[in-house]
C-alpha cells in the first residue's frame, strides 16, 4: 500500500530564521498534507477507548470521557513528515504519555502504538516519556479532524511523523523492539529526522 495525499502543494522554502528548525532534506509548508495507508476510521466516541496492554492482557483502559478528565497539556511543536514536508509551530492539546504510563507498573523498554484500521508503530519507551509525547485530541484549538488522526493521535514531534500514529487506541508495552506497520515495509526502526533516518540502513 502506498500513502495518499490530498491538497499537497510542494514548496521548496525555509522561512528566514528557521533554518535551525528544519531537518536536512525537508521544506516548510503552510498546509497540512493528509497521508494515510488506508481508509479513515470513524469510531463513535461512545465506543472509543484507550488501552495499555502487556502481553495478552489489558492493564489499564480509559473511555473517551475518562481521558478527557485527565490533566491535559498544550504543546506547540514543529512536525516533520518522512515525505519531506515540515510544518512549524503547530499547536496541539492532549494528555501526556507520562500521565498514562504513570498509572501502570512496568519495566518495559519499548512500546507499540496501535490504532483503528490495524496501523502500528514501534518506539523506545524513552522517546514517549519525559515530556516527549502526547495522546493529542485537539489541533489549532479545535477537535482533531478524522483525516488528521482524530479523535486522537499519538504525537511524538521529535521523530518523523509516521511515528505519531493516527487514530491511536493504545500502547502495548514490550521488553524487546519489533517493527510496526511501515517498519516492516522498510522504514527505519527509529526515524530521527535530523539524521534522515527514513529507511532501513539510513
Amino acid at each position: 500500500m502506498s500513502p495518499i495525499s490530498h491538497g499537497f502543494h510542494r514548496r521548496h522554502t525555509v522561512p528566514d530564521g528557521a533554518a535551525d528548525r528544519v531537518p536536512p532534506g525537508q521544506y516548510v509548508t503552510d498546509g497540512f498534507p493528509v497521508l494515510s495507508a488506508g481508509p479513515t476510521p470513524h469510531t463513535p466516541l461512545t465506543e472509543w477507548t484507550f488501552s495499555i496492554r502487556q502481553g495478552s492482557s489489558t492493564v489499564k483502559s480509559w473511555t473517551w470521557q475518562e481521558l478527557q478528565q485527565l490533566p491535559a497539556e498544550t504543546a506547540t511543536v514543529d512536525i516533520h513528515c518522512v515525505t519531506r514536508w515540515s510544518k512549524l509551530d503547530t499547536e496541539w492539546r492532549g494528555v501526556s504519555v507520562d500521565t498514562l504510563l504513570d498509572q501502570v507498573e512496568h519495566d518495559a523498554g519499548y512500546i507499540m502504538a496501535f490504532s483503528d484500521g490495524g496501523y502500528t508503530t514501534n518506539l523506545p519507551l524513552a522517546d514517549v516519556t519525559g515530556g516527549k509525547a502526547w495522546v493529542a485530541f485537539s489541533f489549532a484549538g479545535a477537535p482533531l479532524e478524522p483525516e488528521h488522526g482524530g479523535p486522537a493521535r499519538l504525537l511524538v514531534p521529535h521523530l518523523y511523523f509516521w511515528k505519531s500514529a493516527k487514530w491511536v487506541r493504545g500502547l502495548e508495552l514490550m521488553d524487546e523492539d519489533r517493527p510496526g506497520f511501515w517498519e516492516t515495509y522498510g522504514y527505519n526502526m527509529y526515524g530521527d529526522p535530523w539524521k534522515e533516518q527514513r529507511y532501513q540502513g539510513d
